[in-house]
């Protein structure tokens, strides 16, 4: 039998293995201790923080879907951020981060600089020569986001990661927004990949919970370690909730994608649109590495309105997009970056990654496009006005 597709195996994740009872979706394990075989002799499970039967299933799910050696899942998607910077940094070591990426690790890397734990710089990764620039000798680690959120900006995994490795740096990438539908990261070079499960992998808006997957067992050993001992590991029901969504990702995405195709073409011709963000624009800067780094263009979109005045016309009164933080769902979101996901941001520095006020970004779920695009015209429409 020929090796089976990524969309089968998740589908099939943990299904039929339940040797006590046949029950053909497997079990929660509740459980916090489990008892030893014998004095001295632990079983493969000892203590749920450190091990988790229903955590090791998703884990393996993710791991397989990512192309991994192994998995860590998390108690959030900043769990998963945390854990490769302090497992992969030496004290006082050098983070080159992308300028433009999400406002919770901007926040986490710039508190760990300003306490002494590491030293923060920041490069703009869409200019591919002008990153590799960026990573000298004394680089320790390479943060990649592609796609950037918000912005959408997209980075050439493979170039970054061979100039890193060539430096000595390891890569990390954060997939959240593509997904390993879309994207796989480890194929292309990186060492270590990071989710937000909460998003796209979950699915349904349910759980907080994070991801973390390894190119090789070693450092996946340095990653569980370090996972454990700062206690921040995933529940038991949040991994079951979660591998029950990732049974659905590749339909999500699917339905998900055409619904973000649908919504670009009303945004590029509305005249309230000053701007839209989306790699599967042919006008998009990295359009064409896009095209053959990825299996689709995802399905976040990020426009501009031209000012919070017309951000607020165009949010009050739509009916098929709740004004919420988060993306991934099956239901449909729209953030205002500046004043959410992005406010712990300075504002210089929120202006300098090209975050402005009048700037929105749509997380597209699974509702009937047309539903979709009428909302989002009428909001346009008001937004229009205030012009």
């Amino acid at each position: 039998m020929s090796e089976q597709s990524p969309q089968t195996r998740a589908v099939r994740a943990g299904i039929n293995t339940d040797a006590a009872h046949g029950a053909v979706v497997p079990p929660i394990y509740v459980s916090t201790t489990y008892a030893f075989d014998a004095f001295d002799s632990p079983g493969q499970y000892d203590y749920s923080r450190a091990g988790n039967p229903t955590r090791t299933t998703l884990a393996d799910a993710v791991a397989d879907l990512e192309g991994g050696a192994g998995g860590v899942i998390t108690a959030s998607g900043m769990a998963a951020v945390t854990v490769p910077v302090l497992a992969l940094l030496p004290p006082g070591g050098t983070l080159l981060a992308p300028f433009d990426c999400y406002g919770g690790s901007w926040r986490l890397f710039d508190a760990l600089e300003r306490t002494g734990r590491l030293t923060l710089r920041l490069a703009d990764f869409s200019d591919a020569a002008g990153a590799i620039a960026e990573i000298g000798d004394d680089v320790d680690l390479v943060w990649l986001e592609t796609p950037s959120n918000p912005l959408l900006r997209v980075t050439d995994i493979a170039a970054v990661s061979t100039a890193a490795h060539a430096a000595g740096a390891l890569v990390v990438a954060d997939n959240t927004f593509a997904t390993p539908v879309v994207q796989r990261p480890l194929a292309l070079g990186a060492d270590v990949v990071v989710h937000s499960a909460t998003k796209y992998l979950n699915g349904h808006s349910d759980v907080v919970a994070g991801a973390i997957v390894a190119a090789d067992a070693e450092r996946l050993t340095s990653l569980a370690w370090w996972a454990n001992t700062l206690g921040v590991t995933g529940g038991a029901l949040d991994s079951y909730l979660t591998l029950r969504g990732l049974r659905t990702l590749h339909l999500r995405m699917a339905q998900a994608q055409r619904n973000a195709a649908a919504v670009v073409d009303l945004l590029v011709g509305h005249p309230a649109v000053t701007a839209v963000h989306y790699p599967g624009l042919a006008g998009h800067p990295q359009h064409q590495l896009a095209t053959r780094q990825q299996d689709g263009f995802g399905a976040i979109v990020t426009f501009d309105v031209g000012s919070a005045a017309a951000v607020r016309a165009l949010v009050e009164g739509l009916a098929c997009f709740c004004l919420a933080e988060s993306l991934g769902g099956v239901e449909s979101l729209v953030s205002h970056p500046a004043t959410m996901t992005h406010a712990s941001m300075p504002e210089d520095i929120r202006a300098a990654a090209g975050i402005t006020d009048g700037m929105l970004r749509l997380s597209l779920g699974v509702e009937d496009p047309a539903d979709l695009v009428a909302d989002l015209k009428a909001g346009l429409d008001r937004a229009l006005v205030l012009r």
